[in-house]
């Protein structure tokens, strides 16, 4: 019922949200470059950074024996096509586990446009992963059965109706909605976009996807760090130290059912309205044998194929005409690397006449004055910036810091208007609280040493040679790039109104429905910023 409730608001009365903002007309980027702004911390604001329990309603088993569950919709690489996604069968977890068969159970799809039969029926595959300890006390984890069924041949901006599951074992969903992308063009966009990071799953997260649903997305972007099932042992005991807790352990590990429960919390949306991931630091779960990245890869269906990356890791799709690509943060991203190397194919293979803006999306910020992480993806800053640049990337959104930060244009650390505007929006409730303390207060610059994330390549981050940090590793003051900071937790909405403006919103939980803590159109201005495409030595 929650379900065909939240689709019936969400995809067939939708209406536009009013933002209210301050001093009348909405700033553009072509007003800036904007002296940099602090809002001053809201010490009674905290929210509540507590998990949602085991035995809340909002994360447990509704369904039974091998009714689907964990239901969502995820793009392609192009409007015609999307990924339904579900789980069949109970997760195991103990000492000694027997895995299902995924073979035992179909993964069928029945659809059809809103209003008619499910005429249509596609079939998928499926999969089992396990979470494995080879130490003593440390249990282990297999997932129920996970299903992936890619639908073909749809139509532009059109309402469908679907069920999935196993009609043989007559163990089907209900019905569910989803709308298509609108096709690829300079004039054709999704009326709203949710943009959102390091979600969590706490009392903090439910208030920021009520705000979202409130916002009436046409898509959803996580950029990185879903359910944090890695702060959390095996035995089902929580931290709020990633570091401290785990200490005594062989292997950082992971409580895999966090992962069962977010899923079911976020099924009433993401069943409805299409999701597409970044992985964040959160998702990288070691386990036996080296293996990362498992459950992640695994829950979500990607359009990595299509997209021919092959890897879960990095990838892109279109979505009208904005060209999204989707990069790793945690894999090599050095120009001899195979990610890299996608990169350039990918870039040199899209047709801005058709796709003006180009937006890209990774977990790890570059231009973050936050202490917390610091300078932390400078090698990769150093490694594809130039290259992003070059194509006139138009805006980047990152997680990972859990605050807020909109940035002037900016490039190599200097404002420059060909540049692209850096986003981060790290907020969305984790149970690790907010980042306050920024790099310019003093006392809180940090040893460079000490800013070296792990599976983030070597070290890159020096002490500034040019600018008004010069020889130093930060700032004094809040840098010029810098141009709105806020620590508060929250979710954004992209809206692209054309070729050159979209309309950037930033929600805070906080806050009424319908207003915005920071707002700003982003033009593009290509005449004056051509792009230069980079001619490849073969």
């Amino acid at each position: 019922m929650v379900s065909h409730i939240i689709a019936a608001v969400l995809l067939l009365f939708s209406v536009f949200v009013i933002v209210h903002v301050d001093g009348g007309n909405i700033p553009t980027t072509q007003d800036g470059p904007f002296k940099p702004v602090t809002v001053p911390l809201n010490n009674s604001f905290r929210g509540n950074a507590v998990d949602l329990p085991h035995t809340d309603p909002l994360v447990q088993r509704t369904v039974e024996g091998f009714e689907p569950e964990q239901i969502s919709v995820s793009l392609s690489a192009s409007y015609d096509s999307v990924w339904i996604s579900w789980i069949t069968g109970e997760f195991q977890i103990g000492d000694s586990i027997e895995p299902l068969d995924p073979e035992s159970v179909a993964s069928i799809v029945q659809y059809g446009r809103f209003g008619r039969s499910l005429s249509h029926q596609a079939l998928g595959h499926s999969l089992v992963y396990n979470q494995l300890y080879p130490f003593e006390g440390l249990q282990n984890y297999s997932s129920g059965i996970i299903h992936h069924v890619r639908l073909t041949g749809l139509r532009p901006n059109t309402l469908y109706q679907y069920r999935c599951g196993d009609p043989s074992l007559s163990e089907m969903s209900d019905i569910h909605y989803f709308r298509t992308m609108p096709d690829s063009g300079p004039k054709s966009y999704p009326s709203r976009i949710a943009v959102v990071g390091d979600m969590g799953l706490t009392y903090n997260t439910t208030s920021t996807v009520n705000h979202m649903i409130s916002n009436h997305p046409d898509l959803i972007l996580l950029v990185g760090d879903a359910c944090y099932a890695n702060l959390y042992l095996t035995n089902g005991t929580g931290s709020d130290c990633y570091s401290c807790s785990f200490n005594d352990t062989p292997i950082h590990e992971t409580y895999q059912p966090r992962w069962d429960f977010w899923g079911r919390y976020m099924e009433p949306l993401i069943s409805n309205v299409p999701i597409m991931v970044v992985e964040g630091n959160h998702e990288i779960e070691e386990q036996a044998e080296n293996q990362t990245f498992v459950a992640y890869s695994s829950r979500f269906a990607f359009p990595s194929e299509e997209s021919r990356s092959f890897s879960t890791l990095y990838y892109s799709f279109n979505a009208g005409g904005i060209h999204f690509i989707m990069l790793g943060s945690y894999i090599s991203q050095d120009k001899s690397g195979e990610q890299y190397k996608w990169l350039e194919r990918d870039l040199a293979s899209v047709d801005r006449e058709i796709t003006p803006w180009l937006v890209a999306i990774w977990h790890t910020p570059w231009y973050s004055t936050y202490k917390a992480h610091y300078r932390e993806a400078e090698c990769m800053r150093v490694a594809m910036e130039d290259i992003l640049y070059k194509y006139g990337l138009d805006i980047v959104f990152n997680g990972h810091v859990h605050a807020y930060e909109r940035s002037n244009r900016v490039y190599n650390y200097k404002l420059d208007l060909c540049g692209p505007v850096h986003i981060t929006v790290g907020d969305g409730g984790n149970r690790e609280k907010m980042a306050i303390a920024h790099v310019d207060e003093p006392g809180n610059c940090p040893e460079p040493s000490t800013t070296k994330g792990d599976y983030m390549g070597g070290f890159c981050a020096f002490n500034f040679t040019s600018g008004p940090a010069q020889g130093k590793f930060c700032w004094d003051r809040q840098p010029d790039y810098s141009a709105f900071r806020e620590s508060s937790f929250g979710h954004g909405i992209l809206e692209v109104k054309n070729e050159t403006h979209a309309l950037w919103t930033w929600h805070r939980n906080q806050d009424l429905y319908g207003s915005a803590g920071d707002v700003i159109y982003i033009v593009r201005q290509p005449e004056r910023c051509p792009i230069k495409p980079v001619v490849h030595k073969r």
